[in-house]
């Protein structure tokens, strides 16, 4: 079952928001992330002030009801440099997007994607934009079979 989130869940989503950042700390090759000791008190808060602040939402997916799946969006306001060189079309960004280890592989998030997509339709947005960390490759197909594609790329080097 899908939901708008509840304040109820708050502790379920600071568990995902956690799963999520040490699968991230496991990838990362630049060793760049950090669980900084304050990341599961804060970092809920900030993403779902980030959404409601931004005409956004926060879906929940849950089973035998504990959260199993989330996903946050926000519809970010253009700046006014982006007016200068961006054709500015109303657009959805999806800020979060997470499903527990234990229900992966079973189309949820899928759905969880297809509950925001839906609610950005109906708020009249042309575009949606997910950032995605360049060595999450399981993300990165799976928002590829979503027909999701990529635009940009951010380029790194370390210098000592």
């Amino acid at each position: 079952m899908i939901i708008e989130y509840e304040e109820k869940y708050l502790e379920d989503v600071r568990n995902l928001l956690v799963e999520l950042e040490e699968y991230i700390l496991e990838i990362d090759e630049d060793h760049l992330d950090q669980l900084h000791p304050e990341y599961r008190e804060k970092m809920a808060l900030l993403d779902l002030e980030e959404a409601y602040q931004n005409e956004g939402k926060c879906f929940l997916a849950l089973e035998d009801n504990k959260v199993v799946g989330l996903i946050m969006g926000a519809i970010l306001p253009y700046e006014e440099y982006d007016y200068l060189d961006y054709k500015c079309p109303r657009k959805g960004t999806v800020t979060e997007l997470i499903v527990s280890k234990n229900a992966r592989g079973t189309g949820l998030g899928k759905k969880l994607m297809q509950k925001l997509e839906e609610y950005f339709k109906e708020q009249k947005c042309e575009y949606i934009f997910i950032e995605v960390f360049a060595y999450n490759t399981k993300a990165i197909n799976f928002y590829n079979k979503q027909g999701y594609h990529n635009r940009m790329h951010h380029i790194l080097k370390k210098i000592d």
